[in-house]
């Protein structure tokens, strides 16, 4: 298909973009303005993105569509992504946010389409037959463990969150090696480590999510992701929660569920928020939701709740800045 034919394509399925281009120097280049739409590539039955330029009909983007896992959907009107053909880092900035979810919808669909020809070809299922068991954890396998994580394609991380869940003492060992990183101030380890949880979160496991998101584990969790090499300096999470705020609560079960709400959310809209994909927001949401539900309903029925819910609270501003954005169900009880 030509460029004029492109350029007169049915305009319910082209939207105005403008496309940027990071340089070298780590800036966005303005590459010029036009429409998008998915297309079937020529001479190839490859779907990809197509941008028009809208004044000379030039091509300004052709990008292939891929299965892997590197599209980013920012705010409500940018689809950014690393192009691994040509190295560098690209992005469409919408003009409507209709344009921008209509595209996003129809890059997921591409997507989907490419990961069940995947599944059913004899290729993945010698891949995945190649990823049998995890590495040991320990201090000297992080670098392994890492590798393993980064390198997994969309077929290997389903094998991959099997087998996490399947070891009952990768995340306690995990964890203690986390400890032991931090004792020692083994930055190398800990932005290792930081890796790795960042990638099992990005696994969007509901069952990893019950296990790491748990009492025993979720303040060790969220005192990894401290460790972001991409700034330069240490995030306190952990301080953050000691001295913002607390509950006492007779019932065990409706403290760890407000607990874990306020938790999730904080890490959800500000420790992991620069990085989540729609899927796992949409899942850590259904956490806060659903413990939202159940905690309403333990409570809707005890006349001790007011007497018997203390909440201390400092930093006020900050803290009530994040349960509002959270939604949290602290904030409506408060």
């Amino acid at each position: 298909m030509g460029a004029q034919e492109k350029s007169q394509a049915n305009s319910n399925s082209i939207q105005r973009v403008k496309v940027y281009r990071l340089n070298d120097d780590g800036k966005w280049d303005d590459q010029g303005t036009g429409h998008v739409t998915v297309d079937y590539m020529e001479r190839s039955e490859e779907l990809g993105l197509y941008v028009i330029d809208e004044e000379d009909n030039e091509t300004l983007l052709l990008h292939r569509i891929t299965p892997d896992d590197i599209y980013r959907k920012q705010e409500d009107t940018i689809i950014s992504w690393r192009d691994p053909e040509f190295s560098t880092e690209l992005a469409l900035s919408f003009q409507e946010t209709a344009g921008c979810s209509y595209i996003w919808e129809q890059i997921c669909n591409v997507q989907r389409s490419l990961h069940f020809s995947t599944l059913n070809s004899e290729a993945f299922h010698s891949m995945n037959s190649e990823l049998r068991e995890l590495p040991a954890v320990e201090l000297s396998t992080l670098p392994l463990i890492l590798k393993t994580m980064s390198e997994s394609g969309i077929a290997d991380q389903m094998r991959l969150t099997d087998l996490i869940l399947n070891d009952q003492d990768f995340f306690p060992k995990l964890m203690d090696v986390f400890r032991i990183c931090e004792d020692l101030e083994n930055i190398d380890g800990l932005h290792m480590i930081f890796k790795i949880v960042r990638g099992i979160i990005m696994l969007n496991s509901p069952q990893i999510f019950e296990k790491i998101f748990g009492d025993e584990l979720i303040m060790d969790v969220i005192g990894s992701l401290e460790y972001d090499p991409d700034i330069s300096h240490i995030q306190h999470h952990r301080n953050f929660f000691e001295r913002s705020m607390s509950f006492s609560r007779r019932d065990p079960h409706v403290l760890s569920k407000i607990h874990q709400t306020y938790r999730v959310g904080y890490l959800k809209d500000v420790v992991l928020a620069r990085i989540l994909d729609e899927g796992t927001v949409a899942n850590l949401n259904s956490i806060i939701h659903a413990n939202n539900a159940v905690v309403v309903s333990l409570l809707k029925d005890d006349s001790t709740f007011h007497s018997g819910t203390v909440c201390k609270v400092g930093i006020t501003c900050h803290v009530c800045r994040i349960k509002e954005k959270s939604g949290i169900f602290l904030a409506r009880v408060l």
